[in-house]
């Protein structure tokens, strides 16, 4: 393939060489973040970034896992010591559930999501609808600076008003969507409903959820081509689908690793582990930062050309966290609606799923209680997981004793 078939000659390059671009990439924006950043100063108390030189040596450095970042950002609000800039100096801040709060720099296209858009087959000059959320969190930002630095025009559509969506795209002709596969689904589901022109929508580059073979089917059944991009609030791209569906790419600027769960050891070719990510980022250089994601690499180079290391994609939790309708649900939000209600002894979150939309179902063990205790129950689930949810109420003892606080009951295979 010619350049012109790819966002930039970064992604072509030989592995080799992007391994040492990376490490020399790394030890100038460490040691200077290791000057600004007292986190970061911390971590690397007695290193030299500079003499990190290769994975193996990577590998050495201590693991900050996403876990942590509400306790570590308590003590030093609002990022934790990880920042090298004040938060005036930012362009947005973001607060996604947690709560965790998540900078934005001010740099063209500083969640590196333009690259992602390039592969899905967005090109500059076009219309993108953009469905993710604009308000608190970072989704919507993310696709709208990486769409203007890909030098695209964007509707800020956000989620939900699914007629009024639907009435857009219809008048507007966006050729993109970016958003969550389920809500596309939804607005491509709705615009048959009423009879309307989406013909103008050929292209959808989706996220925040799990796209199983039939959604991504049905998606495309509608002439909608439909790819995937792997991100999140704090680390924005990290890996995306190309032309080829064959696993995902890694991002550029950033150092992937895949690690056994609850460690640092990074796990052999092609078996299943944590996601550990270093993020070249001069603003907000997070080191080994574990996402809880589970992937695996796979073997050889992605034949659409691109060259960085691939995974096969999101794998389930190394943790017991999950994501409903694209938001994190933490087994710590369960221990606080259960805080907030003295007569529950235990609770237990199941997340299942009803065609492509996500379901939470609270189970509660109470010696006592009623539909007032249930109703006052699911409001705190709201409340704390931002989230509608159904309330059940059990009779003590009667759940699984197997330590679960949250039990994702969800199946993607079909």
């Amino acid at each position: 393939m010619a350049t012109q078939d790819y966002y930039n000659d970064l992604e072509i390059r030989d592995p080799a060489q992007r391994e040492r671009n990376q490490f020399a990439d790394f030890g100038r924006i460490f040691a200077a973040a290791k000057e600004e950043a007292p986190a970061l100063a911390g971590l690397l108390d007695g290193v030299d970034p500079r003499d990190i030189g290769d994975r193996a040596a990577l590998a050495a450095l201590p693991v900050t896992r996403k876990s942590e970042l509400v306790e570590l950002q308590q003590k030093d609000i609002p990022f934790g010591g990880f920042t090298t800039v004040a938060p005036g100096g930012l362009a947005r801040i973001f607060c996604s559930p947690g709560p965790i709060f998540d900078p934005e720099a001010r740099r063209a296209d500083y969640w590196r999501i333009a690259q992602a858009m390039f592969a899905a087959g967005f090109r500059g000059g076009e219309v993108i609808h953009n469905c993710f959320a604009y308000h608190l969190t970072p989704a919507g930002s993310m696709m709208e600076t990486g769409a203007h630095a890909l030098g695209c025009a964007v509707v800020p559509g956000g989620v939900g008003n699914t007629e009024l969506q639907v009435a857009a795209i219809r008048d507007i002709r966006p050729a993109g969507f970016t958003g969550t596969p389920s809500f596309l689904k939804i607005i491509l589901d709705k615009g048959k409903e009423m009879g309307a022109d989406l013909s103008g929508l050929t292209k959808s580059m989706v996220g925040a959820e799990p796209l199983p073979p039939s959604l991504r089917k049905e998606i495309e059944d509608y002439g909608v081509r439909c790819r995937q991009v792997y991100a999140s609030a704090d680390l924005g791209n990290m890996a995306f689908e190309s032309e080829i569906l064959d696993g995902m790419i890694v991002a550029e600027g950033l150092i992937m690793e895949i690690v056994r769960p609850g460690t640092g050891d990074p796990v052999a070719e092609g078996e299943v582990g944590e996601i550990v990510v270093t993020a070249l980022v001069p603003e907000y250089p997070l080191l080994r930062f574990g996402t809880g994601d589970m992937t695996a690499a796979l073997p050889g180079i992605s034949p659409c050309g691109r060259t960085n290391m691939r995974i096969k994609g999101w794998m389930g939790r190394a943790d017991q966290s999950t994501k409903v309708k694209g938001m994190f649900v933490r087994p710590e939000m369960v221990a606080e609606i259960a805080k907030r209600h003295p007569q529950v002894a235990k609770a237990r979150l199941e997340v299942d799923r009803d065609g492509v939309n996500d379901l939470m179902t609270l189970h509660c063990e109470v010696a006592d209680g009623g539909e007032a205790l249930g109703a006052a129950i699911t409001e705190s689930l709201q409340t704390v997981t931002k989230m509608k949810g159904t309330v059940k109420l059990a009779a003590p003892g009667s759940l699984a004793n197997d330590g679960k606080v949250i039990d994702d009951l969800r199946s993607f295979d079909e």
